[in-house]
């Protein structure tokens, strides 16, 4: 069935550090750690990204003409040798039983359609009296990804493959399914197809839709129908132009985050990364501290999916540090986030909690650092709240009651109080009361 859930999946994901070349030595020295240092703070799934069926991948893209590893009815398998606890047809079973004796989750990453080898061999189509050149469909084909065909709108032999997927998956022991190439153009035959065979399966499976790219809200409430989770925006990489362009993003979709579905703002580019990854070479990542923790804030403030893709064994333990904050992941059981104020590179949001908690994040897009005085009304934190605390770094933060008309006459009406923030180049203060 489809797995719903009451706050954002969270994990780690192979594509920012290895692509499609992610061994199963290395999912497991990312478990291992993630199970250790991250499991308590809410990180349980553990997501192989694309082409894991590919016996010669290759740093920055897809191979083309991959001889990609199948079953007799046209079904990816893991390539044995980057993964050979799947030989003998086991599949990723033994590398699910491990994870699951971890407490973790497995995830993996399907693309629409059906294989381009399994239409060239003309394998049959498990369930149905079909072959696969007859349920491929060469007119919708994606458009970045070379080894897959489209699959044949209202053709039965189309479902029974699609349902054949999911059987192997549940065989597998997969917890969650990246399926992609999905959302741009929206591909609402497709998505359906997949919900409904994860609908008849017994064991319960996220499926997270991607790529996202120009995703209209006028689908939400199909997306609620069949997804968990859904991206809203195009792959994201570890530059500040990339973190920016998101703001307006998840002001337009946070609104409608909750446990009917998540809209996804992608994987968290920090750490270690690029190690043999789609974009780059190897490095820590791009963004300085300031970005960072305003990319986990706005992350966490429109209660997006949280899918951290650096390498976590080899990623410095200033950033771990930064996905351990259980005071900003807090914020993934806060409701009605959501922007309040954009004026030109000044951007605040609020959210609300249990027993009264509310949060303030306030961001600075520009490159150069600045001080305002914010009336706390103006920041949903009502006229004279107690006790503010910055969630970062724990500090206080005075409060100053306004009788008169002074220096903060511009920004703070008599009767209220305000509060002074110091905000570095792209960077944020997050509030708690």
């Amino acid at each position: 069935m489809l797995r719903k859930s009451a706050t954002p999946p969270m994990g780690w994901n192979s594509w920012d550090s290895y692509g499609t070349t992610v061994t199963e030595a290395e999912v497991l020295d990312n478990a291992r750690f993630l199970a250790e240092h991250l499991l308590p703070h809410g990180w349980d799934t553990v997501v192989i990204d694309a082409d894991w069926s590919d016996p010669s991948p290759r740093s920055h893209g897809y191979t083309e003409h991959a001889l990609l590893a199948l079953d007799g009815h046209g079904r990816l398998q893991p390539d044995p040798v980057r993964f050979p606890s799947s030989s003998g047809g086991a599949g990723f079973a033994p590398l699910a039983d491990e994870l699951h004796a971890m407490g973790l989750k497995l995830g993996i990453h399907i693309m629409r359609g059906i294989p381009r080898r399994a239409v060239l061999l003309d394998l049959p189509v498990a369930g149905s009296d079909a072959t696969a050149s007859q349920v491929a469909d060469d007119a919708n084909v994606c458009e970045w990804n070379p080894h897959y065909l489209g699959l044949r709108r209202g053709h039965p032999g189309s479902a029974a493959y699609v349902r054949s997927l999911i059987a192997q998956y549940e065989r597998w022991g997969v917890d969650f399914i990246k399926a992609d190439d999905l959302l741009w153009p929206y591909q609402a035959d497709d998505i359906e197809a997949l919900s409904a065979a994860i609908a008849e399966s017994p064991r319960q499976i996220a499926l997270s839709l991607s790529p996202g790219r120009h995703l209209s809200a006028a689908h939400l409430d199909h997306l609620r129908a069949h997804a968990t989770m859904w991206r809203v925006c195009d792959d994201v990489w570890d530059r500040w132009a990339d973190v920016e362009d998101n703001f307006a993003r998840l002001a337009r979709w946070a609104p409608f985050a909750g446990p009917e579905g998540w809209p996804d703002a992608d994987m968290l580019p920090l750490g270690r990364i690029g190690l043999r990854a789609e974009r780059g070479e190897p490095r820590d990542d791009l963004l300085t501290p300031e970005e960072r923790r305003s990319m986990l804030t706005l992350w966490a403030m429109a209660r997006s999916p949280l899918m951290v893709g650096g390498d976590l064994p080899t990623t410095d333990a200033t950033t771990i540090a930064l996905l351990q904050h259980d005071g900003v992941l807090e914020l993934l059981r806060s409701k009605r986030s959501r922007e309040l104020l954009r004026e030109r590179e000044l951007v605040a949001w609020s959210a609300e909690g249990a027993d009264g908690v509310r949060w303030a994040a306030v961001f600075n897009l520009a490159d150069e650092a600045r001080a305002e005085p914010f009336d706390t009304r103006t920041l949903g934190l009502g006229p004279a709240p107690a006790g503010p605390v910055d969630v970062w770094t724990g500090e206080a933060l005075p409060v100053e009651p306004v009788h008169e008309q002074g220096d903060a006459a511009r920004s703070v009406a008599p009767g209220s109080s305000v509060l002074r923030l110091a905000l570095a180049p792209h960077g944020c203060r997050l509030v708690r009361v």
